[in-house]
């Protein structure tokens, strides 16, 4: 059980933790490349006041954090549990922070190949790289009020990255029909796994 003192800490960055102290403990574990946040299962020390926004701006007591190696450093130990919230996680802490939409975002797309041997990948806005497939899959939410669609690509573990708009323009563009259990569905192949968006007769004005 973690003392009333530690979470003062993290909670508090008068209190000699705060952002520098996760910083510092974030870069202990981190190391190079992504750490392995699935295996550790540190005590819960409280929540953090960062906010991943929408825009995937990383916010921090209110304030954006406008270093990228830092929100960089943070994104390489995030986690998201079945308990649904995202965490930041190192062998010795786990403190919880809120994500307003997806933790990361698509910004940038490679197309190799063609049909079923086509290969979507994506660069993050922290410069992580994922290729679409069985074990990275696309999925597509429908949005509430206007009926648009929202495409997200799962980065690892539970996390997810928000395809933006200008890049998900260009993977409908990529775009066919394929019978899904009796229903025709437009969505597009990578690496011979299809990712159906919608039926196809829904999506006459996108496609």
């Amino acid at each position: 059980m973690t003392s009333p003192k530690r979470s003062a800490e993290f909670t508090d960055p008068s209190a000699g933790g705060g952002l520098a102290g996760l910083e510092r403990i974030a870069r202990e574990a981190g190391g190079k490349g992504i750490p392995p946040v699935e295996r550790w299962e540190p005590d819960f020390c409280g929540d953090l006041d960062i906010r991943i926004a929408a825009d995937g701006t990383w916010y921090y007591l209110g304030s954006p954090i406008g270093r990228k190696p830092l929100v960089r450093l943070f994104s390489s130990v995030l986690r998201k549990d079945a308990d649904g919230r995202t965490y930041l996680v190192t062998p010795v802490e786990k403190i919880g922070i809120s994500v307003d939409d997806a933790p990361f975002l698509a910004v940038e797309m490679a197309v190799e190949g063609a049909g079923r041997d086509q290969r979507i990948g994506f660069r993050t806005n922290v410069d992580d790289f994922v290729g679409v497939d069985g074990d990275h899959p696309l999925r597509f939410e429908t949005e509430a009020g206007s009926g648009g669609l929202k495409p997200y690509v799962l980065v690892r573990g539970r996390l997810e990255a928000l395809v933006v708009r200008s890049v998900f323009y260009d993977l409908v563009a990529l775009g066919e029909e394929q019978t899904v259990d009796g229903t025709v569905m437009f969505g597009v192949w990578s690496q011979g796994t299809f990712f159906p968006m919608a039926p196809a007769d829904s999506l006459v004005g996108l496609k």
